[in-house]
């Protein structure tokens, strides 16, 4: 997921591809054209620039002519690399390296869009969606390490540009650009989606679903306590606070979506005794409806892993009371408080004294 401050939350936006932020550019990125159409994309781990010699490099001469041809070595190995980056019919060329201004001109003569130093998780995504290998020289570039993808375009997305490769062939992946008015609002809107595609990616897994909306809390709140009429002694008060414990999930959603809790818990406590049907809170209405029905639906393992985990915490505070008790330290600590209660006092007394000197 990216996020872009700015616009609204409905501003936001799925890329069947890859998209991420554009890179840094060199002067002649604006004439370089910013949409193809199922190009060929090169992914490179080089460096496409001028570079300047070590510090401690030396070169000797004896003809002070020769100083040009050496010159000219190093522009003809850097057009050399260009040139054979062109002969591979690459529309689009990305490297995790630089491009310099050179190299970027040079593309752009050629109708030809590049980008440097893209961070490498960006570069794998984009070659394990189009299909490409990232190459480390430009020796021998074949159509075999080329990726594609349907659609390229540079999209101006608020204050941010960003490389979208749509329609990629190889993999199945998708990027969610999120938008909205404060950072706060981008990051509770990622972390909702982040849980719901969990969610979703666990149902795949297990199939066993239950309903959702709170329809499977009532329903085993409305066992237990029928339940527990069949116990004698103190255990039915545990099962029965146990039962309403779980009403909170529903209660919750209520309070969420601002509506009444108490009159949809006396509807769906009503609903379950008689029917037993997964009914649950309905957030569109206000009412309740059936959760199966309205395809809410919540995998069988996140509910019974949940249960265990509220149920063990809820073992562990009520074993704590008689094993967090240090005698010696609450002695320690009256003392301490003692001493302190005498200090403040006595700092009093000197206040007071301050005050009859000034009479």
């Amino acid at each position: 997921m990216s996020q872009v401050p700015g616009g609204n939350m409905r501003d936001s936006f799925l890329v069947d591809g890859v998209a991420f932020k554009k890179t840094f550019s060199y002067a002649g990125f604006e004439q370089q054209p910013k949409k193809f159409l199922n190009p060929k994309i090169l992914l490179l781990n080089i460096e496409l620039e001028l570079k300047s010699e070590k510090e401690n490099a030396e070169i000797r001469l004896s003809d002070p002519s020769q100083y040009q041809s050496i010159v000219d070595a190093e522009w003809n190995i850097i057009y050399e690399k260009l040139d054979k980056c062109v002969q591979s019919g690459a529309k689009v060329v990305l490297s995790r390296l630089a491009i310099g201004d050179l190299a970027t001109q040079y593309f752009a003569d050629r109708d030809i869009f590049c980008a440097g130093r893209v961070a490498e998780e960006d570069l794998q995504r984009v070659a394990a969606a189009s299909g490409g290998t990232v190459q480390t020289t430009v020796n021998n570039v074949i159509d075999e390490v080329l990726g594609t993808c349907e659609v390229f375009e540079e999209k101006q997305v608020g204050n941010e540009r960003f490389n979208i490769f749509s329609g990629c062939p190889s993999g199945r992946t998708a990027t969610i650009v999120l938008r909205g008015g404060a950072d706060q609002f981008i990051e509770e809107a990622e972390r909702s989606l982040h849980d719901a595609i969990m969610i979703v990616r666990r149902a795949l897994k297990n199939s066993t679903v239950v309903a959702g909306g709170g329809a499977i809390d009532m329903e085993i709140s409305r066992y237990l306590r029928q339940h527990a009429r069949s116990i004698l002694g103190k255990s039915q008060l545990f099962i029965n606070s146990y039962a309403k414990a779980l009403e909170i999930i529903p209660r919750q959603l209520c309070d969420n979506a601002g509506f009444d809790a108490t009159d949809v818990l006396n509807k769906l406590r009503q609903k379950h005794a008689r029917e037993g049907a997964p009914y649950g809170v309905d957030i569109n209405t206000g009412g309740i409806a059936d959760s199966f029905a309205n395809f809410v639906w919540e995998p069988a393992v996140v509910k019974i892993n949940a249960i265990n985990a509220a149920t063990e915490a809820a073992c562990l505070v009520l074993s704590v009371d008689e094993t967090v008790k240090n005698p010696k330290s609450e002695s320690a600590q009256g003392d301490a408080a003692a001493m302190g209660g005498r200090g403040r006092g006595g700092a009093f007394r000197g206040g007071r004294g301050r005050g009859m000197r000034r009479r």
